[in-house]
């Protein structure tokens, strides 16, 4: 491993990677716990509207797809707000939307090229100085809201009636998960693509709640799987030559089954807050 890091380009993948998977991870307890875990899929169908936008417009396609989807972000909290609709019909409107004003956007800008089949599909390797800086800070950003906002967060997640009535804003907790999961999933575009980045949101999140005791620990345990399928997927791209995004939610998968036969084997009670 030492070897291997030793190339630039695997340290900015390694860096990247790092610190989106313990972004994925922790957003991903909070919102499987919601039952809002497919939030994750509709957004990243939105984002792909948004790289399409930049390649159409010549600008970074990753700055263009973190506008669209923080703003798609805020649209769908308003639209279940004033139109009273579930959260899940209203990601799969915008979803919907998303997907296809991006393969609009890309057949009128001719765009159906590698460049766009790296976002689809991630691209790890060939990650830019440029998109490592905005991934480290963006993730960082977003581990510190988490961290200023855990404990209404947390008793939003668990009771979210009782959270109101003791004066918790639950709008804008909603409003700040919303915006917070945009841009991390805009982030993981890079690491597994637009299509597999969802996966890298609710596997680890999944697998670490199959072990833990406690909120914290399920936080870790998550963190944990991420950033070690993260690894462990730029490992195995390297020596078998297999696409690093797939490797990775396949590595994310082998631990759930693994952390739920453990589960199995000794009876763990479900995380706690």
């Amino acid at each position: 491993m030492q070897a291997l890091l030793a190339y630039g380009f695997l340290q900015r993948a390694f860096l990247a990677g790092l610190f989106i998977a313990v972004a994925c991870a922790v957003l991903g307890v909070f919102l499987v716990l919601r039952k809002d875990a497919m939030i994750g899929h509709g957004l990243s169908h939105i984002a792909f509207a948004g790289v399409a936008l930049g390649l159409f417009l010549n600008v970074l396609p990753l700055a263009a797809a973190l506008v669209v989807a923080v703003g798609a972000a805020l649209a769908v909290v308003k639209l279940k707000g004033r139109a009273g609709l579930h959260g899940d019909t209203a990601i799969g409107i915008f979803s919907s939307l998303g997907l296809a004003l991006g393969v609009l956007l890309a057949s009128l800008a001719r765009s159906f090229n590698v460049e766009l089949m790296s976002y689809l599909f991630g691209d790890i390797l060939a990650i830019e100085p440029l998109e490592v800086a905005l991934a480290v800070g963006l993730a960082a950003a977003v581990l510190v809201a988490v961290r200023l906002n855990y404990d209404k967060l947390l008793f939003m997640t668990f009771d979210r009636e009782s959270a109101r009535a003791a004066g918790i804003k639950v709008g804008r907790l909603d409003t700040l998960l919303m915006v917070l999961t945009a841009v991390t999933i805009v982030l993981g575009m890079k690491v597994v693509g637009i299509l597999l980045v969802a996966a890298l949101i609710v596997i680890p999140a999944a697998a670490g709640l199959q072990v833990a005791s406690s909120f914290r620990a399920a936080i870790g345990a998550s963190a944990a799987v991420a950033v070690t399928a993260v690894a462990g997927g730029l490992g195995l791209s390297l020596v078998l030559n297999i696409p690093a995004s797939a490797a990775i939610v396949v590595l994310c998968f082998l631990a759930f089954v693994v952390l739920f036969l453990v589960k199995k084997g000794r009876g763990v009670p479900p995380a706690a807050a």
